[in-house]
């Protein structure tokens, strides 16, 4: 996945709102979100066909998790294990703080370098594995729009995030009780890029078939999910967000 916005309010009824796109090639299979492990049934994510992990995905707690790589660290390397499964190790934990710390404690040199972003209805991280680096790094994340790529945090050496994260903050920000999402979905599936390279936009298309292949938007409430009370609201379009309407999931 290459992209994720989050938008981060702490006194509000959603304290958490993400937008993410998986960028990858096409003909990567994958199956759309669902509880595909036997051994986690309490995960609840795509899953990815090629390597058997995750892009993002939440648990049965409210803990959600994602994955991207780093700058010059695209596709697998021999002798390094699929940073997928490191969402699902991130899942395996009741809050975001637990999740943290089980991600910071890793063998670093086992994987490709990686952003990775960790949250709950209280607390929320990026934690960035530079292959440039021999430390795993994390930082909270505050409240406001950030976006994530191969760059760091709101980096405007990126240029997806240098066109973007303005937009993002003028928008309309969702409203997932009243299902009210239409600015962010737009953003999500935008193909302008304002130097004509595809790879700077939101929405990604390229001849050599890297593109946008899904999206996702998760909100999650201010308290735990009970029985008769707000839940974790999940949206997912399978397939380039430009053309696939989201579908509400079943968590």
């Amino acid at each position: 996945m290459c992209s994720i916005v989050i938008l981060k309010q702490s006194d509000s009824e959603w304290p958490i709102i993400i937008g993410a796109n998986r960028d990858e090639m096409q003909n990567r299979e994958a199956l759309p979100p669902g509880r595909h492990w036997e051994d986690r049934p309490h995960v609840f994510a795509g899953k990815d066909l090629t390597a058997g992990g995750t892009w993002i995905g939440i648990n049965d707690f409210g803990v959600v998790a994602a994955i991207m790589n780093r700058m010059n660290s695209l596709g697998p390397m021999k002798n390094k294990r699929s940073r997928g499964e490191l969402v699902l190790d991130a899942l395996d934990h009741a809050d975001a703080s637990e999740s943290l710390n089980a991600i910071i404690e890793i063998e670093k040199d086992s994987y490709r370098g990686f952003n990775m972003f960790i949250a709950d209805n209280l607390n929320a991280y990026w934690i960035k594995s530079d292959e440039k680096n021999s430390l795993i790094e994390y930082f909270n994340i505050p409240d406001g729009i950030s976006i994530i790529t191969a760059y760091d945090r709101n980096d405007l050496n990126s240029k997806r995030i240098k066109t973007y994260l303005s937009k993002f903050a003028l928008s309309s920000e969702p409203k997932p009780g009243r299902d009210e999402w239409q600015d962010w979905e737009m953003l999500l599936g935008s193909t302008y890029s304002d130097d004509n390279n595809p790879l700077s936009a939101m929405c990604v298309k390229t001849e050599m078939g890297f593109q946008t292949v899904s999206s996702t938007m998760i909100a999650l409430p201010s308290f735990q999910p009970k029985v008769g009370s707000s839940k974790p609201i999940y949206r997912y379009a399978n397939g380039s967000p430009d053309k696939v309407s989201f579908a509400d999931m079943t968590i």
